[in-house]
């Protein structure tokens, strides 16, 4: 069994329970990504509380055994069984923060609030799906495999879910190649959508796109053989810029910055590249892309020599920055 818990000081017993309490919750598809070791300790315990089991899963209980506990009532038994002192005004973090994924999941219910009941109704409280239940009572023993293939082929997890819902919030991007990733949505990868399929077709000589980063994946997508082969400095680099793209024609370099909030192609920016892209085989082209003349008027007068601007919303003009060149490495 995997630990969860490789910080806890708990006594083993107690985290055995807990890192099976995590292993069933991954297991129906339990986002885990989001939470601190501290936020998954917290939910398993929170869990435990609701299916009230503190040591055997066949005691589960769930709806239908009547079993529902209100968020004080749950801050009690974790404190009572699991060697927390959690204090009792901590009762709105059960709601918003260690129960909010298993709710969601539909593997916990607010018995009463689906009902329109009262807030002081005694039926009201937390309590296990009763088809989850039917599901942990078999942890630990020969059915769980069977039983949980079927209960995960019968409900779909929240990381599918959740997934599906990122899928929607996603901005097509064609690639010059004809290649189709997604961004992640927000202006700055709206302003990175009108880079790759306006300024590049115009501007980019037949460029080829090395390197997108997303806002939410550093490195959406990378053409790291290709990159090696121009001398390019650590890809794992923080410096990275958002767009890179590569002229074969012309031997032209593209280091392009998207700015909605902050990092123009600036003086010091500009130097930086310079100095990592020393052994470079290309020449190097300098693109500051912004959506609006209103966004490039706020960093006008932090934008570099002998680099380009390109606005989205006149795609056809672009601003050069000085130089002997319209368009060229220096």
């Amino acid at each position: 069994m995997k630990n969860y818990l490789t910080k806890s000081t708990k006594s083993k017993a107690i985290q055995k329970v807990i890192n099976e309490a995590l292993e069933i919750l991954e297991s129906v598809g339990i986002p885990f990504s989001s939470k601190s070791e501290r936020g998954l300790e917290k939910m398993a315990l929170s869990f435990l509380a609701v299916a009230g089991v503190t040591k055997d899963w066949k005691k589960a209980k769930s709806l239908e055994d009547n079993c529902h506990l209100k968020t004080r009532d749950i801050i009690q038994i974790i404190n009572k069984n699991f060697e927390e002192n959690i204090s009792p005004g901590s009762y709105d973090d059960i709601r918003r923060k260690d129960l909010k994924l298993l709710v969601l999941a539909d593997i916990v219910v607010n018995s009463g609030v689906n009902k329109g009941s009262a807030t002081n109704d005694p039926t009201r409280g937390y309590a296990l799906q009763p088809d989850f239940k039917k599901l942990i009572v078999t942890y630990n023993t020969p059915n769980w495999g069977i039983t949980l293939e079927a209960f995960n082929k019968n409900h779909p997890s929240l990381s599918e879910i959740l997934a599906r819902k990122r899928n929607l919030e996603k901005i097509p991007v064609k690639l010059p190649s004809g290649k189709p990733l997604e961004l992640s949505l927000g202006e700055h990868n709206v302003l990175q959508k009108a880079l790759i399929e306006d300024f590049l077709p115009r501007y980019g000589s037949d460029c080829e796109v090395l390197y997108i980063g997303d806002t939410s994946n550093k490195i959406l997508h990378i053409e790291e053989q290709e990159l090696k082969k121009l001398k390019f400095f650590d890809l794992s680099h923080d410096e990275l810029p958002d767009i890179i793209a590569y002229s074969r024609k012309n031997n032209w370099l593209y280091l392009i910055e998207a700015v909605h909030s902050s990092g123009p192609m600036s003086e010091t920016r500009v130097l930086e590249l310079k100095r990592m892209l020393k052994d470079c085989k290309a020449e190097l082209i300098f693109v500051t892309g912004f959506l609006t003349r209103a966004d490039f008027r706020k960093w006008m007068l932090d934008i570099a020599w002998e680099t380009e601007v390109w606005i989205a919303d006149t795609p056809d003009h672009l601003v050069h920055f000085n130089g002997h060149k319209f368009l060229g490495a220096y």
